[in-house]
């Protein structure tokens, strides 16, 4: 499969909203420009193009090849330039920085007062915004100016700024080993995930204690505190504690709800806060808080407010349906998610250049989930060869292996047995090679390898035999997660009771939810 050429100004161009286009030929016409100059004609060219073909655009004849790059260049950072002028596009850090600027180029022009006063009303709007970086940076714009002894300011001025850039310092640095902290500990789990053992749980708890740095949380300001839930957040994923991971995304949220300005000023982080509550209340089988927490984030994603750019779209469409295909999974009504999987199939080409393709691949791994449900074993398939096929990408181990997984338990269910034999010898060396298997996983490979010598009279047994096996890991701390994957226990209760798969879930959801 040949992978489309991505080339960056491209893409920026591709992004661009008919009114950011429109602004953008606004912006050229102010500097004066002949229409006909080279960038514009450019910008003009790639616009109309599908997909990047540099051939095309030096058939045109504007520039020669060695020059492409230097015009290319210039292309982006007018564009950009574009960009940061939109209104829709200036939020409050943007305005802290420009009236920085501003302050700076007063301050080589002489006008020092000015610059002072610029400085004061900027310092305290990056203060109430919990921007402390900037805030720092302007405080020590005016002790440059102050040093100077050009304003003949008030005595005490000196002692004013000098403490004040004490106390954002310790700030800055508390949240930047909060900061180094929860992203050390996010690289961890994308590199060993979940532990598998007590040991593992040891190294994992000294390694976070070591680098937890101490604090009072009662002198933590917005930022600190975000920083903190996230490092928690994270070790708890790490060491498997759902429930902790519950009680820090709940605080990661409502910190966002008590101050409804952050939300606005941190949509990604508001977003992101939110996906993890519902991944853990999803892991915990909290339906109503789920179902609760899911509306309520859609319904604030729609509000007039809620600043939807290109990137917080994406990132809303892929937190928001990634979820509304768990709540089908909760419920069992995987033949109702059908319609779900064409909506976001539909909604995936308009987000194709912000989603990475990692993430395409959970879609597929969860529509092949939605057709299995249903009953719908071929096309189950189809979604996860598109996954197993996939040479050109690093994903996670765990959903290569429960795709090969699906794939061979969906080959079962279709009846295509023809190549059923080769099939399990495929997933059993590809399993095998895989370090620190769950040991669900190593007892369905032991019973996958039996498969072929057993008579079609004693299959019901050797299920009954599995299933007894893989229960006593059902709420084991280190081996249920599997679950979350493949429900296999459902899967198997399907088999021996000889009931559709979503018939046996959708039964043991309502008896979940008799109090």
């Amino acid at each position: 499969m040949t992978k489309e050429q991505k080339d960056n100004l491209f893409v920026l161009v591709k992004s661009l909203s008919k009114s950011e286009k429109r602004q953008f030929k606004l912006y050229v016409g102010r500097l004066g420009v002949n229409e006909d100059s080279k960038f514009l004609t450019l910008f003009n060219i790639l616009d109309k193009l599908l997909v990047y073909d540099e051939a095309v655009i030096l058939k045109k004849g504007i520039v020669k090849k060695q020059q492409l790059s230097n015009l290319k260049a210039h292309l982006y950072k007018q564009i950009l330039i574009s960009l940061r002028l939109n209104p829709s596009h200036q939020n409050i850090r943007i305005q802290i920085r420009e009236q920085l600027d501003f302050a700076t180029i007063l301050y080589h022009k002489g006008l020092y007062k000015q610059s002072l006063k610029i400085l004061d009303k900027a310092k305290s709007l990056a203060i109430v915004n919990e921007e402390k970086n900037i805030a720092y940076e302007i405080v020590e714009l005016e002790k440059v100016i102050e040093s100077q002894y050009i304003t003949r300011s008030l005595s005490n001025r000196a002692d004013e700024l000098t403490i004040q850039a004490k106390d954002l310092s310790l700030q800055n640095v508390l949240a930047s080993k909060l900061s180094n902290l929860s992203l050390q500990l996010y690289g961890l789990f994308l590199k060993t995930g979940y532990i598998r053992n007590n040991e593992e749980y040891q190294i994992i708890t000294k390694y976070f204690n070591d680098r937890l740095p101490k604090y009072d949380i009662n002198k933590l300001g917005f930022r600190e505190k975000l920083w903190l839930y996230k490092s928690y957040l994270w070790y708890s994923f790490l060491t498997v504690d759902f429930l902790s991971c519950y009680k820090y995304a709940s605080k990661w949220v409502d910190l966002f709800y008590e101050n409804k300005d952050m939300i606005i000023l941190n949509p990604v982080f508001f977003l992101r806060g939110n996906h993890y509550l519902l991944e853990t209340l999803f892991y915990l089988r909290k339906y109503e808080k789920f179902k609760e927490s899911l509306l309520q984030l859609e319904s604030i994603t729609k509000e007039k407010w809620f600043p939807l750019d290109d990137n917080n779209e994406s990132l809303a469409f892929l937190y928001v349906y990634n979820n509304k295909f768990n709540l089908h999974f909760m419920e069992g009504s995987f033949k109702k998610g059908l319609p779900l999987i064409d909506e976001v199939l539909e909604r995936l080409k308009n987000h194709k250049n912000r989603i990475d393709e990692h993430h395409v691949m959970v879609f597929y791994y969860k529509m092949a989930s939605m057709y299995f449900g249903a009953g719908e074993n071929k096309k189950c398939i189809q979604y996860l060869e598109k996954i197993i096929s996939n040479k050109s990408l690093q994903m996670r181990e765990d959903l290569l292996c429960f795709s090969r997984i699906l794939n061979l338990v969906a080959h079962y269910e279709a009846g295509l047995d023809y190549n059923l034999d080769a099939l399990i010898k495929s997933t059993y060396k590809f399993l095998i090679k895989m370090e620190d298997l769950y040991e669900v996983q190593k007892e369905f490979i032991k019973f996958l390898r039996g498969l072929g010598d057993i008579y079609p009279n004693e299959v019901r047994y050797e299920f009954i035999k599995l299933h007894k096996k893989l229960k006593k890991f059902e709420n084991d701390p280190y081996q249920s997660r599997a679950f979350l994957y493949l429900d296999i226990i459902s899967w198997l209760d399907s088999k021996i009771e000889n009931k559709p798969i979503d018939f046996v879930i959708q039964q043991k959801f309502e008896k979940s939810q008799i109090h």
